[in-house]
């Protein structure tokens, strides 16, 4: 069995739930699998934010391919854990197997089952649509319509925010539904061809099922350059690609944030369910915004965290 234990300790942070966390000698563990690059720097770097914020009382348990649940329970009642943040897919199963009293605040995932949201807190990689669509008018304010295509399976609980957070942006939101590749791709050819590139906008979701790799993207990026159509995505790689721009996990703040839902988890003031992020950062694709004819100023360039092309 691999199991790694290593304890944290410091000074109280000043945060809302910190203080009961010391007074009642409760731990937090952070469960997480192991992984291969890039994912391990990934999960490393939010460990190191949720170190950082609840330093205090913080044990890391990796767990690996012959991991005994028994073995992480035992230690998890030894050590008096009263709450876990469990990060990725694998994190996430051992911490609900073993779950008895615990309370369990999840990472490193894009989104649960509505059965299993309502299980724990989950601080979900998609970025907040909210922050996407501000920053879209930010960049381009002559935008008024956004189009996206999406799978309910996937993206759902995503969408009926998104929907919110475009009526308090002043954008409206086209979604348009696609449980398969080829509704998608039909969907996608449909409003390309009949998008204004003076008013619309497509954002690519992280949605495996409508924003494939391998046939939507390419198809996507190919037809908006030659339409001068901007296309904005969740995903830092649709930036490197030619999407104009995209949000992405700050992953040390991220870790961070993880750390204070689960502090507040022990005095009861965290609401179970999935929660889209808000650390996040920018990349820009500057080539993609020439073609356009975008020009940013000093201050709006200041505030981009990655430009590609790299120099």
């Amino acid at each position: 069995m691999l199991l790694a234990l290593d304890t944290t300790t410091g000074h109280s942070p000043s945060m809302r739930a910190g203080t009961e966390a010391i007074a009642t000698g409760a731990m937090i563990a952070v469960i997480y699998p192991e992984s291969a690059e890039p994912y391990r720097s990934i999960f490393t770097q939010i460990i190191e934010g949720i170190e950082d914020k609840a330093r205090n009382r913080v044990t890391r348990l990796l767990v690996g391919r012959n991991s005994s649940n028994q073995d992480i329970a035992n230690e998890l009642r030894r050590q008096d854990v009263r709450v876990v943040i469990a990060l990725g897919r694998n994190g996430l199963r051992t911490a609900m197997a073993v779950n008895g009293e615990l309370k369990i605040v999840a990472g490193g995932l894009l989104s649960l089952p509505e059965a299993e949201s309502r299980k724990v807190t989950l601080l979900s990689l998609a970025p907040d649509p909210g922050l996407l669509f501000e920053r879209l008018k930010s960049l381009m304010p002559e935008v008024h319509r956004v189009h996206v295509v999406f799978d309910p399976n996937n993206s759902g609980w995503l969408i009926r925010l998104a929907r919110d957070a475009a009526r308090a942006t002043g954008l409206e939101l086209v979604a348009q539904e696609a449980g398969d590749l080829g509704t998608a791709l039909g969907r996608y050819q449909s409003l390309l061809a009949t998008a204004d590139p003076k008013r619309d906008a497509l954002w690519l979701p992280q949605d495996s099922t409508t924003v494939d790799e391998s046939t939507i993207l390419p198809l996507v990026l190919q037809e908006s350059w030659s339409r001068n159509l901007a296309v904005f995505s969740s995903n830092l790689a649709h930036a490197r690609r030619g999407a104009l721009f995209s949000l992405y996990p700050d992953t040390t703040e991220m870790g961070r944030n993880l750390a204070l839902t689960a502090m507040d988890s022990l005095s009861g003031t965290v609401v179970r369910g999935q929660f889209p992020l808000r650390n996040l950062l920018l990349a820009v694709n500057m080539r993609t915004a020439s073609h356009l004819g975008l020009k940013f100023s000093e201050r709006q360039q200041q505030t981009f965290h990655l430009t590609f092309p790299e120099p």
